[in-house]
């Protein structure tokens, strides 16, 4: 398997579930249930367990609610099933979806099937691999905004997809949401005193300078290059994944949110940025190219306040981060895990703050 395959194992012992009762309930639903059915788990950081299920006549993916007590907003995989179903209607390329189990008799949790897309998972912005070529990557990253221009074209009315979300006011309740979060974790701060500084200054300075902008739109709330799968041989994307955090906001944190690399330095242990490479010699298309595509895709004279955005973008990654460090502190995770993740919040908020600042 490729490094731009995505990485099976057999399913984790926390994970685990009566397999045989899944495919007796899969046997008239997916092809191929009735004969054989063997499941393997996918790696990575999900927080929706995903498995690959297998039969005689086709490869099928499975994401699950995890086990035990969840927050009430999180893991709807209900709500990624529904945003999916909506869109396989649309330009927007989303796997075919199979059904929705919400019977906790059968695996414990609510579920929800697709078809396997094949392709080519590049998780790495500095699209580094061997088989591609610099026209190859410009391509890859001219797809990728192309279809996030589809996914904010979409008329949510036509796809029965007005009431997903509150439209208006998105950045004035996702900056309360983050900054409430951000607050309740805050200690010890990840990145140290100047990370926190520098969250502190965006707390105040974000509420204050929102654009008047207020265009809503079907909103991903995880592009990202990682979240897409491309054809095996050919520069475009066939499949958008992970619709976890999806709802109706305003299109522009999608963008800013997708072209954060493009302000983090590379190299950096576990930091995906783009600053100091040389873009042209690679072959991906520097940040002002993408904002002009996405423009012409969507029908924008141009973007007006991109600091905002950006700003706000690294914000967010940065109180997600912060509660994931403070999480790891508590669960004695190993203080190098712990420091890497307070490492990359600390950049985060500082880097937002300098994009904030005019810097």
């Amino acid at each position: 398997m490729g490094d731009d395959q995505a990485q099976l194992c057999e399913v984790r012992s926390m994970h685990r579930f009566d397999e045989a009762v899944l495919q007796a309930y899969l046997a008239d639903k997916i092809p191929g249930a009735t004969e054989s059915m063997s499941v393997q788990q996918f790696q990575g950081g999900q927080s929706n367990p995903t498995f690959l299920l297998t039969t005689p006549q086709g490869r099928f993916v499975m994401r699950k609610k995890p086990p035990g007590k969840l927050l009430p907003s999180a893991h709807l995989v209900e709500r990624e099933y529904r945003v999916m179903k909506a869109l396989e209607a649309t330009d927007v390329p989303v796997p075919h979806t199979r059904l929705l189990c919400e019977d906790p008799d059968i695996i414990g949790t609510t579920f929800f099937v697709m078809d396997h897309v094949d392709g080519r998972i590049l998780e790495r912005p500095e699209l580094n691999y061997s088989s591609l070529t610099p026209e190859q990557r410009r391509l890859i990253y001219l797809s990728m905004t192309d279809t996030l221009g589809t996914l904010h074209n979409v008329d949510v009315n036509a796809a029965g997809l007005d009431d997903y979300g509150k439209p208006k006011d998105y950045y004035a309740r996702q900056i309360g949401r983050w900054s409430k979060q951000y607050q309740a974790s805050c200690e010890p701060p990840a990145g140290g005193e100047a990370g926190a500084l520098a969250m502190r200054r965006l707390i105040d300075w974000l509420p204050a300078n929102i654009p008047a902008d207020n265009v809503s739109g079907i909103a991903h709330g995880d592009f990202r290059i990682g979240n897409l799968i491309f054809h095996p041989n050919e520069p475009r994307t066939v499949a958008v994944l992970d619709w976890e955090l999806s709802t109706l906001g305003h299109p522009l944190g999608d963008l800013a949110y997708c072209c954060i690399p493009y302000h983090l330095p590379a190299g950096m242990n576990e930091v995906k940025g783009l600053r100091g490479l040389n873009l042209d010699a690679l072959g991906i298309p520097h940040e002002e190219e993408i904002l002009a595509r996405y423009c012409e895709k969507t029908g924008r004279d141009g973007i007006a306040n991109w600091p905002f955005y950006v700003s706000f973008a690294l914000f967010r990654l940065a109180a997600i981060l912060q509660g994931v460090y403070s999480r790891a502190l508590m669960g004695n995770a190993s203080s190098a895990n712990a420091l890497t993740v307070g490492e990359r919040a600390g950049l985060l908020a500082e880097t937002g703050w300098r994009i904030a600042n005019g810097d």
